[in-house]
């Protein structure tokens, strides 16, 4: 069954959003290397760009992947980052 694997950029519209993101992301980050089927996901502010955050995710499956989605569209999170824009690619590949 192929992992999928998720990477790119969240990129805040002004610093106060970023700062906003930056402090509901740890919680974001522990709830969600909790569930089944996450095997990484890291999110860093760059110190060059304080507005952009590289996101790096990998899962199992897509069913776990899907599983966090639905998750994560019920928190906080996601009324704090609805709307930020977003530039990920997401892949599926056989190890």
């Amino acid at each position: 069954m192929p992992r999928l694997y998720l990477s790119g950029f969240l990129i805040c519209r002004t610093l106060e959003e970023a700062d906003r993101v930056s402090e509901h992301l740890p919680d974001h980050i522990r709830l969600t290397r909790a569930e089944p089927g996450c095997l990484r996901f890291e999110v860093l502010r760059s110190h060059a760009d304080p507005v952009r955050f590289a996101v790096s995710e990998a899962f199992t499956d897509r069913a776990a992947f899907e599983a966090h989605q639905a998750r994560a569209s019920e928190t906080i999170w996601a009324k704090v980052t609805k709307g930020i824009p977003r530039e990920y690619e997401i892949r599926e590949e056989t190890d």
